[in-house]
């Protein structure tokens, strides 16, 4: 089997919000965590990339919803941040 840069670019995407899954599941870290965040801003944002490499539509808009709403997280982190 033959790997494309889409499939590479997918299987990274993917283990990282895997990993973060898992963290988040075992105790490791919060949702409210800022690794957390960023891992599922570049894992969905990878993921968006690979689904977008393919043409697949559906996971385009899936992953990048994700992505967004983490941004969204982020952004919310920072505030918080400054509030304190």
């Amino acid at each position: 089997m033959n790997f494309e840069l889409s499939d590479w670019t997918g299987f990274v995407g993917v283990a990282i919000l895997l990993i973060a899954f898992l963290l988040n599941i075992l105790g490791k870290i919060e949702r409210n965590n800022l690794t957390y965040i960023i891992m599922n801003i570049v894992g969905a944002g990878l993921a968006c990339l690979a689904s977008w490499m393919i043409n697949y539509l559906p996971f385009v808009i899936l992953e990048a919803t994700w992505t967004v709403v983490s941004i969204i997280a982020l952004f919310g982190f920072f505030r918080r941040k400054v509030t304190l």
